[in-house]
């Protein structure tokens, strides 16, 4: 077993494709492919599981990806105080995060971030779920309700406000005096099984009752269902200031506070393009709110 191949099954394992760490390398995906295999034979086990959809890592591979982690990081801190020169960040990184900070609070920072590094692959993936970094689900992640156990590094990146909106048209008419008038309104939000984050929960939390009339696993569904005048949501504030039309609703008493969260895994958290990629993200958050 050497290095060299442990650095190839480190950039599949990380992309899930041949192709995507051939570009990478800068080898053709048979050379990837062959480095693989050899690296397989070395230590007797298969890594990954085949398929059309791509390499996935079986038990064996996720076992070995903080020892080659490991090799990689020593190895480019070796190089940077040889060298004592910056080093280009190479390679995949998967970030999981809620919806409306990904599409409306790290998106100029994710592409400058690959305009400096061109042979970094940045994957955002803001799905309503949860990721567990153990199981290299993603590299790191930004939640809202940071978990209670594992052996990660959590860091708050800052507040941020959210307020029961409506649009001018649907509100035209029909005045609330308090929260107990929701009842009488139609309420948007999440879909009340598939709520994954209980600091999701916002219309409990307002005191609505009951299911809203439109409810979407998406915030950003919800977002366009208040627009088309759908109904009463609680959004961002941030999303919100983009839509001037939108008019707060009991704004000193349908206000909630909720938080963003860093977590990172202990593993994996110093490696340069984990570190520098979670740092101007987070960087980019605190600076847009």
């Amino acid at each position: 077993m050497n290095w060299d191949d442990m650095r190839f099954f480190l950039h599949v394992a990380r992309s899930g494709r041949l192709t995507s760490a051939a570009r990478a390398l800068s080898v053709d995906h048979a050379t990837v492919s062959r480095r693989v295999a050899a690296l397989e034979e070395a230590l007797s086990t298969r890594l990954f599981d085949r398929s059309p959809r791509g390499y996935a890592l079986t038990e064996a591979g996720r076992l070995l990806m903080p020892a080659a982690e490991a090799m990689e990081s020593v190895t480019m801190a070796a190089a940077m105080e040889v060298g004592g020169r910056h080093h280009d960040l190479t390679g995949a990184v998967r970030v999981g995060m809620p919806e409306g900070a990904a599409s409306h609070l790290v998106t100029e920072a994710a592409a400058a971030l690959c305009v400096e590094h061109p042979r970094l692959e940045l994957q955002i993936v803001a799905l309503p779920r949860t990721f567990s970094l153990s199981q290299r689900e993603a590299d790191f992640a930004v939640v809202i309700t940071p978990p209670a156990a594992g052996r990660l590094k959590i860091r708050k990146i800052t507040d941020y406000s959210l307020r029961l909106y409506g649009h001018p048209d649907y509100l035209k008419g029909r005045e609330l005096r308090g929260t107990e008038d929701l009842k009488d309104h139609r309420l948007v939000g999440y879909v009340p099984d598939l709520i994954f984050d209980k600091g999701l929960d916002y219309l409990a939390e307002i005191g609505a009752t009951g299911a809203p009339a439109l409810s979407s696993t998406s915030l950003l569904v919800q977002l366009e269902l208040v627009l088309a005048c759908g109904g009463l949501g609680v959004l961002p504030d941030f999303m919100a200031a983009r839509h001037p039309i939108l008019r707060p609703v009991l704004p000193e008493v349908t206000r909630i506070t909720r938080a963003y969260w860093l977590v990172l895994h202990q593993d994996t958290a110093e490696l340069a393009r984990i570190r520098r990629t979670s740092r101007a993200l987070a960087d980019a958050m605190r600076a847009r709110l």
